[in-house]
């Protein structure tokens, strides 16, 4: 059974009007026994706005199921680029 992977999801604001998904992955460090923080590390993320937060974040539900199947292995690293700006290859 492959290990799982801390992935979060959040969605920004960097200017009024303008949402952009983030996938983070926990840091190796980050789960740690005892310690109380979880250190997350940016994974991919939206390189275009959305007008809403709510269509943000289903993007990046979105993007998240089609990077993370079953065996949560990522896909080859060209799919992943189309598959972040939501492309088709």
């Amino acid at each position: 059974m492959p290990l799982s992977r801390n992935i979060a999801l959040t969605v920004h604001e960097l200017e009024v009007g303008e949402f952009y998904w983030v996938l983070m992955e926990e840091a190796a460090d980050g789960d740690q026994p005892g310690n109380e923080r979880h250190v997350y590390e940016p994974l991919e993320a939206a390189h275009e706005p959305y007008a809403s937060y709510s269509n943000a974040l289903v993007a990046g539900v979105a993007v998240m199921r089609r990077l993370f199947g079953t065996d949560g292995k990522p896909v080859h690293d060209a799919r992943r680029s189309a598959l972040s700006t939501g492309r088709s290859l």
